[in-house]
C-alpha cells in the first residue's frame, strides 16, 4: 500500500487536545449535551497511528515515536487494528496492582527483565480507515472507539468511563489507591481540537495544607508567586500566578517583614521574608506536583 492510499486519512504529527484543570467534578447538568467522566491515568500520553505495511507510530507529546521503546504495544496494535486507525490514549505501567509512572522511564529491556506489564489505554479516536473523525462530537467518537476495540483485549483497552456523576465521585474517592490521578470530565458534544480547552476538564487529587511564606517573587507590593516552606521541610514555589486579590493579600501580609533580594538555586530571584507568614496551599497529586496558593491564614 503506497503513501497515497486513501485508507490512511491522518498522519503524524498531530497536536493533541488537552483538558483544563478544575477544582471539582462538574455536575452532569452543567454542560449542554451532558458530560462523560473518565479516569485520569498517570502514564505517557501517546497518539497511536496504524499506518501501511505494518508500521505503527506512537507519537509522544514532543512528537517523538515511542514504538521502539514499547515494541510489544506497537506489535499488538499492528496485529489487531487496520491501517487508518488513529487513537489517543496513555501508555501505562503496572506494578503490585497499581499504576507506576516511574516504570515507564526504565528501558524496555529492564521492564521486560522485571516483568513490568505495559498497556495502552485508549480514550479517544481521531480517525478510522479512510476518514478523519475529529470533527465529530465525542459521543459519536466514543461509539467508534468501542467498535474499533470490540475484538481486542489487554494490553489494548478502552478507558473506564461513565455518564453517571455519582459513579465519577466514587471512582475519584476509591481509585486513588491504585494510582489513578483523578477524573476527566468531557463535553459529549465536543469535537477533537488541538490545544487546551474547557470542553475537557481534569480534576486531580489534591491535599490542602499549611505552610510558611519565606519569600516572594516579583514586585513585593503585588507579588506573582510565593516561596513556601511546608511542614515536612520541603520548599515549593506556588503556581500558577497569584490572582490580583491574592497578590494584594500577600503584599499586605509581608509588608515590613522583607529582607534581602537573592537568587534561589531552584526558583530564581526571590525577596526573603524574615518573619514567616502562615498560608494555606493546595498540593496536586501526580508526577508534576504543584503547590497552588489558597489564602493567608490570619488566624495563626
Amino acid at each position: 500500500m503506497d503513501e497515497s492510499s486513501p485508507t490512511v486519512a491522518l498522519r503524524p504529527p498531530v497536536d493533541v487536545m488537552r483538558p483544563r484543570p478544575a477544582d471539582e467534578i462538574p455536575a452532569q447538568g452543567s454542560t449542554p449535551g451532558g458530560l462523560q467522566y473518565s479516569l485520569k491515568l498517570d502514564g505517557f500520553r501517546a497518539l497511536a497511528f496504524i499506518l501501511e505495511d505494518g508500521k505503527v507510530f506512537l507519537q509522544s507529546r514532543s512528537r517523538r515515536d515511542l514504538s521502539r521503546e514499547f515494541p510489544e504495544i506497537a506489535a499488538y496494535l499492528r496485529d489487531h487494528l487496520p491501517p487508518g486507525i488513529v487513537l489517543d490514549g496513555e501508555l501505562c505501567a503496572y506494578r503490585d496492582g497499581r499504576l507506576n509512572f516511574t516504570d515507564l522511564l526504565r528501558s524496555h529491556s529492564d521492564r521486560k527483565l522485571s516483568g513490568v506489564p505495559v498497556s495502552y489505554i485508549a480514550f479517544d479516536i481521531l480517525a478510522v480507515p479512510g476518514r478523519d473523525v475529529r470533527a465529530l462530537p465525542l459521543r459519536e467518537r466514543w461509539e467508534l472507539l468501542g467498535a474499533a476495540l470490540q475484538d481486542v483485549g489487554p494490553p489494548l483497552q478502552r478507558v473506564l468511563a461513565t455518564l453517571d456523576e455519582e459513579t465519577a465521585h466514587v471512582w475519584f474517592r476509591d481509585m486513588r489507591a491504585v494510582g489513578v490521578e483523578g477524573i476527566v470530565a468531557k463535553a459529549l458534544s465536543s469535537p477533537y481540537r488541538a490545544g487546551g480547552t474547557w470542553a475537557w476538564r481534569k480534576i486531580r487529587h489534591s491535599d490542602t495544607r499549611d505552610g510558611m511564606i519565606i519569600g516572594v517573587f516579583g514586585p513585593v507590593e503585588r507579588p506573582h508567586g510565593v516561596l513556601v516552606e511546608l511542614s515536612d521541610g520541603r520548599t515549593v514555589k506556588t503556581s500558577p500566578r497569584l490572582t490580583g486579590m491574592q497578590a494584594r493579600q500577600v503584599g499586605e501580609s509581608v509588608h515590613g517583614l522583607l529582607g534581602v533580594r537573592t537568587e534561589h538555586p531552584d526558583h530564581g530571584i526571590v525577596t526573603v521574608v524574615i518573619e514567616p507568614v502562615l498560608v494555606e496551599v493546595r498540593e496536586t497529586a501526580g508526577r508534576h506536583e504543584t503547590a497552588k496558593f489558597v489564602r493567608v491564614r490570619f488566624e495563626g
